[in-house]
């Protein structure tokens, strides 16, 4: 097995600060949308995204930034992200970081199921093993009598396969369009829909602290964003993704930093499961590309 490429280890360490970013993204959410409305959170959050990307790429590209040739893709992506946003921050409203987390890394299996029935691709009897693991790992987790309200355990599932959907279409269009475009039309169609969703729920009625809370999960977002782009720009995805699941212990230590929330015995089986087979999947890519190299 040949070792990472120097540049590699540049990637993961992306990666692994990425998620650091999206674990204090989630934390904070949870933590804000108790005395905030979710749907102005959820504007603050894009605003600032739209807002500081272009601030950042105009000096660079100007208008150029905005050049692609797949222009209702580009909307479709940017609306796929924005129903994952609107779950995730309607999941953490009623379950733990941790958990959430957990569920959120069966998107890189919940690929595979695309990957199958939408484009046609083979999958091999490993790799649905795999993907039943962590759907098992799901069930530990949302179980009946668990730490978490199981009547809203469709939102995160149904998020998985929005953002899988999502990862799909980002993976299609990443062939012929910039990464920095993309991210920056998911910035802007975000902000243009939440800003018509946001005026049922607009106010102003926020304190310097709950303002400043909006402006991290707005920095954390981005950042994270970004740094997940360069990630998969310095390095293999097959080298980086296994990091992706470092997101999961992060939530943990952010659940209970800020809310007390342990995991019990029975939820950590089933994150540590869903761990386990999202990274046996990304073993089996790697070893799938390598055997293709040589042939």
């Amino acid at each position: 097995m040949k070792p990472p490429a120097p540049g590699a280890f540049a990637g993961m360490t992306y990666a692994v600060i990425a998620m650091a970013c999206f674990a204090v993204l989630d934390t904070t959410n949870k933590f804000l949308i108790a005395s905030v409305p979710l749907l102005m959170v959820l504007w603050f959050r894009y605003t600032f995204q739209a807002v500081a990307t272009t601030a950042v790429m105009w000096p660079r590209r100007g208008l150029r930034m905005f050049h692609t040739a797949s222009f209702k893709l580009q909307m479709l992506r940017g609306l796929l992200l924005l129903i994952c946003s609107v779950l995730g921050f309607a999941s953490l409203q009623r379950m733990p970081v941790a958990e959430f987390s957990a569920i959120a890394m069966l998107t890189p299996l919940a690929v595979t199921f695309l990957a199958r029935f939408v484009m046609k691709e083979h999958v091999s009897r490993w790799r649905w093993l795999f993907v039943m693991g962590g759907l098992g790992g799901a069930l530990l987790i949302v179980r009946p009598g668990g730490s978490m309200d199981t009547s809203a355990a469709w939102l995160p599932l149904t998020m998985v396969v929005a953002y899988a959907s999502f990862q799909t279409l980002t993976s299609y269009m990443a062939k012929t369009e910039s990464p920095v475009t993309m991210h920056i039309y998911t910035g802007w169609v975000g902000f243009a829909i939440a800003s018509v969703l946001v005026l049922s729920a607009w106010t102003t009625d926020l304190t310097r602290t709950q303002w400043l809370l909006m402006c991290l999960i707005g920095f954390a977002g981005t950042l994270g964003h970004y740094l997940l782009i360069v990630a998969f720009s310095k390095a293999p995805a097959a080298n980086v993704t296994p990091f992706l699941y470092s997101s999961i212990g992060f939530a943990t230590l952010g659940g209970w930093w800020v809310f007390g929330d342990v995991p019990d015995r029975i939820a950590m089986v089933g994150m540590l499961l869903i761990a386990l087979c999202g990274l046996g999947a990304g073993w089996l890519t790697q070893r799938e590309n390598q055997k293709a190299q040589r042939v």
